[in-house]
């Protein structure tokens, strides 16, 4: 186990395990924070160390958050964390694959998933040492998130929205508009 310091929060890591939370990131959760009002339901998809959602809960004091990891190290992980900071009655840290083990009526999606193409391992070095599958995807590398848009209709409300990261960027788009961020990985 070891620290990092994440939106001003001092959360437990797993090197090897989960990815760090890197300070980019950070402008996703500020992007997400600012769009929640009072009591939301927001799902924070590849949660690893549970950065994210913990930020969310923290910043937004009645949302409620489920946290979603396809690995139980990171689930663990993500609990610890939301303990940590008297969160885990609202930080639902769960295993499954994207959005399967969350709840309908979603206000907010937030993702940042592997988005680098597994070929392109030996271009990233400044990568080594993080989990692999955490980082990088098979093809182009974009498939969890055309995975992720594809079911975000369903489970998002009338006016709830996504927000990715996507090399560094967030991306956002309403429930109704979805498309337009499909048409923006295709373009990546």
């Amino acid at each position: 186990m070891a620290q990092t310091s994440f939106f001003g929060l001092h959360l437990q890591t797993a090197p090897g395990d989960v990815m760090t939370p890197r300070p980019a990131t950070e402008r996703l959760v500020a992007a997400a924070a600012a769009r929640i009002r009072g009591r939301a339901r927001v799902a924070d998809v590849g949660t690893g160390s549970g950065a994210i959602a913990v930020a969310l809960a923290l910043t937004a004091p009645d949302a409620e958050v489920w946290a979603t990891d396809v690995s139980p190290a990171a689930v663990m992980l993500a609990r610890v964390n939301a303990r940590r900071y008297g969160v885990d009655d609202r930080v639902h840290a769960v295993r499954g694959d994207l959005l399967t083990p969350v709840p309908d009526d979603l206000d907010l999606i937030v993702a940042n998933l592997p988005y680098l193409p597994r070929d392109e391992r030996g271009r990233h070095l400044d990568l080594v040492g993080e989990p692999e599958d955490a980082v990088f995807a098979d093809g182009d590398g974009l498939g969890p998130y055309r995975t992720l848009l594809a079911g975000a209709a369903r489970k998002l409300v009338p006016g709830g929205a996504a927000l990715i990261q996507l090399q560094r960027r967030v991306l956002v788009a309403e429930r109704d508009r979805l498309d337009e961020l499909e048409a923006m990985l295709r373009a990546a």
